[in-house]
């Protein structure tokens, strides 16, 4: 008999994406021998999650979770291996579970992320189950958590999860948080930020380096004009006027109506609702990317 070394365990636990406790148990009644302890391990249940272990999992979902007070929230991926799967109402709710173990539980990193739980239940063995129950390989993907303390959170889910978003409001008073007109503005600017995709939320938030890369190439457009220096510099920040106007939320034009740009929209609900209200930051996840 082989003898049952912890480098063993890992080994078997890598090759099969199994629990250490039941390889361990595995390996122990395959005497050490790991084809048989594969064999063990299927005869335990965990089959499927061996059968579907590295299939590409290209398809999935993206779900979003926010507080009953709106106050946290977050976004998770899992992935899939055909859209069938994702498509389906138990994926939808398994990836929804995932997403309120991300905002209950605040993980840092991949290992967090696994180790989160949702009513006793850790992300890791969500996964596992779900696999288990609908013979997919199933991957977890990109996680996010935002919280605030005087605003809310309001989120959008596109194209059945292929897109979703969060976007983090702040105001003065905690009533404008049930009031309806807010409610529909910020509903309408998570689904601006799904549809127009911007870089940020407000202009000082865009990073320098990607200012100075911008101005770069206006100035080579516009030194291509012939026109006096001066004239040049104009043009390039008329340029960079319009890179604002496309990749900062608030100076967009609002999808709704193009007419007016989002940061008009929140200041006309503003003045209805009497409160100040503002964008601090929303995310964005794209299945995939």
């Amino acid at each position: 008999m082989a003898e049952i070394t912890a480098a063993l365990v890992k080994q078997l636990r890598e090759m099969t994406d199994s629990p250490m406790m039941e390889c361990k148990k595995a390996l122990v009644e395959a005497e050490g021998d790991i084809d048989k302890a594969i064999d063990v391990l299927r005869a335990m249940g965990v089959a499927k999650s061996i059968k579907k272990a590295g299939r590409a999992t290209n398809e999935g979902a993206i779900a979003a979770y926010v507080s009953e007070d709106g106050k946290l929230a977050a976004l998770a991926e899992v992935k899939c291996e055909t859209d069938f799967v994702s498509n389906t109402d138990k994926f939808k709710a398994l990836v929804s579970k995932i997403a309120q173990a991300v905002a209950e539980c605040d993980p840092q990193d991949a290992d967090a992320f696994k180790a989160a739980t949702v009513n006793g239940e850790t992300v890791e063995s969500i996964v596992g189950e779900g696999i288990h129950n609908m013979g997919e390989n199933m991957t977890l993907g990109k996680f996010a958590r935002c919280s605030v303390e005087n605003g809310a959170i309001s989120s959008y889910i596109h194209m059945g999860g292929k897109i979703g978003t969060l976007v983090v409001f702040s105001f003065d008073k905690p009533e404008t948080a049930e009031n309806e007109t807010f409610k529909v503005m910020a509903h309408d600017i998570a689904m601006q930020v799904a549809a127009a995709k911007p870089l940020c939320a407000n202009r000082d938030e865009m990073p320098q380096a990607t200012i100075d890369h911008e101005m770069e190439i206006y100035r080579a457009q516009a030194a291509d004009s012939g026109k006096p220096k001066e004239i040049q510099e104009k043009m390039a920040l008329g340029r960079l006027e319009k890179f604002y106007q496309e990749a900062t939320l608030v100076d967009e034009a609002f999808v709704k109506d193009p007419e007016i740009k989002v940061s008009d929209l929140i200041k006309r609900v503003a003045k209805e609702v009497d409160d100040k209200i503002s964008v601090k930051g929303f995310k964005l996840f794209v299945l995939g990317e």
